[in-house]
């Protein structure tokens, strides 16, 4: 839901917690320390939330080994998720063992549930002797995700607080934070390297750091940054009941494998000469569209470097340097985790897709037309889903992936202001999803879904008309469109529960179910009902009695009274044709009466 910046039960800040010097606490102390180096590998990374309930920290391999026996990944805010399997867990796993080249080898992968033998073998030797030494936070010639030697022009560096967007820093001070700019912030390695992927993916287009050998700083500054490369999209990220399904679900299908020249971050050396990449290991950047899946995956939208300090609960990241780093040139068409904007005649030099954002504000469920938007519109323009839940509705039609089975979907964004250099808010919620829906040669279930979501849009639209009306009626004006409280949030998120209660209950609903789509239908539409008739009694019951009266409003040659009765009559009227069969239900018994 938009707003949210976290799941629930989790901080959106790290926790406040004062040291005898009046610094203050890290984010998760409950994780075992790392080694002076910072290992990635073994070292406490990630909080694994286990099939059973009970949670853990883990270092990658132990993700990756153990995926199938952890149900979910315990992150601080809600747009870490796609940040750690991005920049972690899927380009290991892409480039250690390679990505599926068909539906088939798709399926044998996802039906045996867990990495085999082989495969954990080969991701052992990857994190091993092949590129262990590069998944070490502090190491002192390439540390992860890091410049070595990274310096700032004017030779200052500034408190950790910058890699947190939900602690005030600059100009970047949400209403909230628990902290302040004068409160020192001592992150565990293991919080560093995650608020240091974040910043790699979700950055503002604030003025960074300039840094020293940076040809392109001025004034000891580099201005223009755009957002980090996530904060341009409307992240969907499918997940499944293990962590190993939802790699499995964000795992595209290419017949022809990765290219031969992508290479994950921690691999720029092996890049081709000629490939015109900085290295992401030296202060120099450049605008340049991305060699492939991996690249993509792991772009260094920033150059930085983590600065550690020894305190009395071990090894911490107080200071830090953030600075300018790659710009991608253009989002590719094989950018897995957004929704597109399809443009029948784009402007000159642009692109018929874009990515489509979040709309701040909106429940994802009330989105549903653009992640079930299976096919490019057949004319003009309009919205198409995600690359990987296109696969998900191709699997299901090819019967991989069985019609009962639980998908999950996570959309996560951020909505900048000022010249995207400040967070104005965080959008995240999950949702389950009917995968039959996503099916595009059977619209069926699709169009039911569709029109739920659309009885709710066009119910709360009458409750903001009625709204107005009655205050028309008082003696006052409409609220203006952009604001002022209006009663269709308040009635969209009381149908919250009920449409997830909706989408779970689809899940199961097969072709022949006729019966019981429409029961589920009828449900829904009574829910609504009851929904919007009890926001329209509390706008009734907040009218004053002269709108009984009313009184009338010239707008040009014409006379238009207001009244309340009126108001009341052409709301449930409006209501009576939108909910088509709670309205034939509610007057079945009346219309048998009769008939008797």
């Amino acid at each position: 839901m938009s707003g949210e910046v976290v799941r629930s039960g989790e901080d959106a800040h790290p926790t406040a917690t004062p040291t005898s010097s009046g610094a203050w606490g890290c984010l998760m102390e409950g994780k075992a320390a790392m080694d002076a180096n910072g290992d990635l590998v073994h070292g406490a990374v990630l909080t694994a939330v286990d099939v059973d309930g009970s949670t853990r920290p883990v270092g990658l391999l132990g993700a990756l080994s153990e995926a199938h026996r952890i149900r979910r990944l315990e992150l601080p805010v809600h747009t870490m998720l796609a940040v750690a399997l991005r920049q972690l867990l899927l380009p290991i796993v892409f480039d250690a063992l390679g990505v599926p080249c068909t539906r088939q080898e798709w399926g044998e992968r996802f039906r045996r549930g867990r990495f085999s033998e082989d495969e954990h073998n080969r991701l052992e030797e990857y994190l091993g002797p092949r590129y262990g030494d590069r998944f070490r936070l502090f190491d002192a010639e390439r540390p992860f995700a890091q410049v070595a030697d990274l310096q700032a022009a004017n030779g200052e560096t500034k408190p950790a607080a910058q890699l947190v967007q939900s602690v005030a820093s600059g100009n970047n001070v949400p209403m909230f934070s628990a902290l302040s700019e004068a409160d020192e912030l001592l992150l565990t390695p293991g919080d560093a390297v995650l608020w240091l992927l974040h910043v790699q993916c979700w950055d503002t287009a604030s003025i960074k750091t300039g840094a020293e050998g940076d040809p392109q700083v001025k004034k000891a500054i580099t201005s223009g940054n755009p957002p980090g490369p996530l904060g341009q999209l409307g992240v969907i990220v499918p997940t499944g009941a293990t962590l190993y399904e939802t790699l499995l679900l964000n795992t595209p299908i290419f017949p022809d494998g990765l290219k031969a020249d992508d290479r994950p971050q921690w691999a720029w050396d092996e890049r081709p000469a000629g490939a015109g990449c900085k290295s992401p290991a030296g202060p120099e950047w450049s605008e340049r569209p991305v060699s492939g899946l991996l690249d993509l995956l792991t772009f260094q939208s920033r150059r930085i470097r983590l600065f550690p300090c020894e305190t009395e609960s071990g090894l911490r990241v107080n200071r830090v340097i953030v600075s300018a780093g790659d710009r991608l040139a253009r989002t590719p068409e094989t950018e897995p985790h957004t929704a597109w904007q399809h443009t029948a005649k784009p402007k000159k030099n642009q692109p018929h897709q874009r990515p489509r954002r979040h709309t701040s504000g909106r429940a994802a469920w009330q989105g549903l037309a653009t992640l079930l938007a299976m096919t490019l519109p057949a004319q003009g323009d309009g919205p198409y889903t995600s690359l990987l839940l296109r696969q998900i509705g191709d699997l299901q039609g090819a019967g991989v992936l069985s019609d009962g089975y639980l998908l999950g979907v996570e959309t996560s964004g951020l909505e900048y202001g000022t010249q995207s250099a400040v967070v104005e808010n965080a959008i995240g919620d999950d949702l389950p999803l009917p995968v039959k829906s996503l099916l595009a040669q059977d619209e069926w279930l699709r169009r039911a879904l569709l029109e739920c979501v659309e009885q709710a849009d066009q119910v709360a639209r009458a409750l903001d008309s009625l709204n107005n009306d009655l205050r028309r009626a008082s003696g006052g004006d409409p609220l203006p469109r952009d604001k002022g409280s209006r009663p269709s949030a308040q009635f969209l998120h009381a149908l919250d529960r009920t449409v997830r209660r909706l989408l779970v209950g689809l899940r199961s609903v097969g072709e022949d179910d006729d019966e019981l789509l429409e029961r589920a239908q009828l449900a829904w539409e009574q829910s609504v009902r009851m929904a919007a008739d009890r926001e329209a009694a509390l706008l009734l019951a907040a009218t004053p009695p002269r709108a009984a009266v009313g009184r009338a409003v010239k707008n040009g040659d014409k006379e238009f009274v207001y009244r309340s009765g009126k108001a009341i009559g052409v709301f449930r009227t409006r209501v009576a044709e939108i909910l088509e069969r709670a309205t034939q239900e509610r007057h079945a018994p009346a219309k048998e009466a009769l008939e008797v």
